[in-house]
């Protein structure tokens, strides 16, 4: 029996990559190339997975490029990249990589905190340039007291509460829905969306991105905020209306920023946000541990070979489309 076809478009340990070799036929792909592009009309024909990262779009015309495909796992716990709605439709299953980079990122999202209470990035400056040689270095804020307010209280909004703790502060979220078991083990109190923006002197921000969260914060959210408050963005960039953050910055109605992601990555030197000395940025790294990214290529690669054997993989973002094929007694694959 032939070995099914798979694109790989991530870089993949040794070991992993033995281990979908075992089982596949593999098509390497570079990361951030089209897929369809560099398959031939043959194969195209006989995909039927993809291993890939948020770069590779899959999409209606990709979709609709490659009948045989059964599942895609993105090397992410974000899926922006993919049209759900179209891969359901066409019986693709689509994976993820939950819960394996909740630590990783509220650690991030505390590490900014700090950054910007503390003035840290300045602070390292003004030893290595010589300057305390000249006088004290201004002082920063304390952490310890103030409002914490996430925007989405999913598993990693959970964990940056948590962590909060340690540091005394008072947590408040907003949430689509509430989360009573959070409110009732006194993790954090339920805001609405206006009163979350107004009382929080940290925002941070822990939604997906979709059509609906594109730019919802923006010019209104900015102004709700104290004149005196962060906004903290480890989820997406997107879901922050750049140019209108911006503009709260320069106008001094936020006291400041700290962004992992922004609307374009790599961010432009020429970007307003980098002549700011009150933003903080990152370079997307909230996953970038050794230890979480391992195990995130580890859950990715797993959940290909899970699904294409017929053994249901651990996250699933279309479950729907594995329990229609379970119903009718067939794997996906």
């Amino acid at each position: 029996m032939s070995k099914p076809l798979v694109v790989v478009s991530v870089a993949l340990p040794e070991d992993l990559r033995a281990q979908v070799a075992t089982a596949c036929d593999i098509i390497d792909v570079p990361v951030g190339q089209s897929i369809a592009a560099a398959l031939d009309a043959q194969q195209a024909q006989q995909v039927r997975g993809i291993l890939c990262t948020v770069r590779s779009r899959i999409d209606e015309p990709l979709l609709a490029a490659l009948p045989a495909l059964r599942v895609a796992s993105n090397f992410a716990v974000g899926f922006d990249n993919v049209d759900v709605a179209a891969a359901t439709a066409r019986d693709v299953l689509i994976c993820n990589t939950p819960k394996v980079l909740d630590g990783a990122v509220a650690d991030l999202t505390l590490g900014l905190v700090l950054c910007l209470a503390r003035n840290l990035v300045a602070g390292d400056a003004f030893v290595r340039s010589g300057a305390w040689t000249k006088g004290a270095f201004p002082l920063a804020r304390d952490i310890r007291g103030k409002t914490l307010g996430l925007l989405g209280m999913g598993r990693i909004g959970r964990v940056v509460a948590r962590s909060a703790q340690a540091f005394d502060m008072n947590v408040i979220y907003h949430n689509r829905s509430r989360d009573q078991q959070a409110e009732s083990a006194g993790l954090a109190q339920y805001r609405s969306r206006d009163d979350l923006f107004a009382q929080s002197d940290f925002l941070s921000i822990h939604i997906p991105l979709s059509a609906e969260t594109r730019h919802s914060i923006g010019e209104r959210e900015f102004g709700l905020m104290k004149p005196s408050a962060y906004v903290i963005n480890t989820a997406r960039g997107a879901v922050i209306d750049e140019q209108a953050l911006i503009a709260a910055l320069q106008a001094g109605r936020i006291a400041g920023a700290g962004l992992d992601v922004m609307e374009t990555e790599p961010l432009p030197a020429s970007s307003p946000l980098c002549g700011m000395p009150n933003v903080v940025l990152q370079a997307h790294i909230g996953s970038a541990t050794v230890e979480t990214r391992r195990a995130m290529i580890e859950l990715a690669a797993r959940n290909l070979l899970d699904a294409l054997s017929g053994n249901q993989p651990q996250a699933m973002v279309n479950p729907q489309v594995w329990n229609a094929a379970a119903r009718q007694d067939m794997p996906v694959a």
